[in-house]
């Protein structure tokens, strides 16, 4: 792991106590305190586990001189046993430090929007959508997050062949990003006779909340069409030209929009769903122009990477990416249990982050 030396530490608390000082001035106008204080809040975390490894490291240095003076060998040997546990506490907080160094993704704070959608596999597939959905509701829940449905092209068989949701709270996108990718399961489908175990797919996007100032999108470059929507949600609905439609025409980029009656409240959720997709596009191509070899980190959300099994024979979830198999299927399903898989994901990115620097 890379060490922080002492001269990083002492800049991190010497800016820590700048901002302190400038913020205690009478003199400063709103939104320069404002600033001051947003840059404080970042630093303050840090410079506290700065001053921790700083304090851990000058008592191993004084118990050094203590054991090399010390004449009494009970008393040289607890010195050597608190030194050995001093050692193994430094060790993680200066892998918390490095931790907090890292370069942040600054999508990690915001919402999210999560789109799921039916692959191989026919009906089993729109079910297993269908279940993917309830897992990421009820893990949203467990976290106290807002999940709302913003559009829906229901099976016949029940499940979904479309489903795409925003996940609204602080830090959505953060847990959420690694489940972008391709899920597979293995059960026997309800409609097999046989009990032979079939195998499906569904294919899981979460792409960052965008807002206004993010993605800049100039009305020439969009056109919107209105029609009739074919879904479901009553009379109105099917017999008024509520359903909107808009492409993003320098990316040709589309978002089809039906599920309320009102094509204002249309146009509106395919607005949102269209800003976070360029948002989204946009931040993996800075992504690729800054490392143009991304499989040191847990994925790259690619859609077509296949990054979990759910196999209900064995009752067992399977996360290829980590080499991680857990054999709790239905609590992993009831929403919570994931989140022993998301925080094994985030632990392997940072590890890898951290080799990254080391590298």
């Amino acid at each position: 792991m890379t060490s922080i030396t002492s001269h990083r530490i002492a800049q991190i608390e010497a800016r820590r106590d700048e901002l302190q000082a400038a913020m205690a001035r009478g003199d400063l106008a709103g939104d320069q305190f404002v600033q001051l204080s947003k840059d404080y809040a970042e630093i303050e975390p840090v410079a506290a586990a700065a001053g921790e490894v700083r304090r851990l490291r000058d008592e191993i240095v004084s118990l050094d001189e203590m054991i090399a003076a010390e004449a009494d060998a009970e008393l040289k040997s607890m010195a050597v046993e608190e030194q050995a546990e001093l050692r193994r506490v430094l060790a993680d907080a200066e892998r918390s430090l490095a931790l907090s160094l890292l370069p942040r993704d600054a999508a990690d704070a915001r919402s999210a929007i999560l789109e799921i959608r039916a692959g191989t596999g026919g009906d089993e597939a729109a079910l297993f959508a269908g279940d993917l959905f309830r897992m990421y509701q009820r893990y949203a829940d467990s976290r106290g997050w807002r999940v709302e449905m913003m559009s829906a092209s229901a099976a016949d068989m029940g499940g979904f062949k479309e489903v795409v949701a925003s996940v609204t709270g602080a830090g959505v996108f953060a847990r959420f990003k690694f489940e972008a990718g391709v899920h597979r399961v293995q059960r026997v489908p309800v409609t097999e006779s046989g009990g032979r175990i079939h195998t499906s797919a569904a294919t899981v996007a979460v792409l960052p909340e965008a807002e206004e100032v993010d993605v800049r999108i100039e009305d020439k470059d969009l056109r919107i069409d209105v029609y009739r929507s074919s879904g479901p949600g009553g009379q109105s609905v099917n017999t008024t030209d509520s359903a909107v439609r808009i492409t993003h025409l320098p990316t040709g980029t589309v978002v089809i929009q039906q599920d309320e009656k009102s094509q204002h409240k249309n146009k509106e959720k395919a607005m949102k769903v269209l800003r976070a997709r360029l948002y989204e596009a946009e931040r993996e191509r800075l992504a690729n122009e800054r490392a143009g070899d991304r499989k040191a980190m847990v994925g790259s959300g690619d859609r077509s990477e296949r990054i979990r099994t759910y196999n209900f024979p064995q009752g067992r979830v399977t996360d290829h990416r980590i080499n991680l198999t857990l054999h709790r299927l239905a609590e992993i399903l009831e929403g919570p249990g994931l989140d022993e898989l998301v925080g094994a994901l985030i632990a392997e990115d940072e590890a890898a982050r951290l080799a990254q620097l080391d590298g």
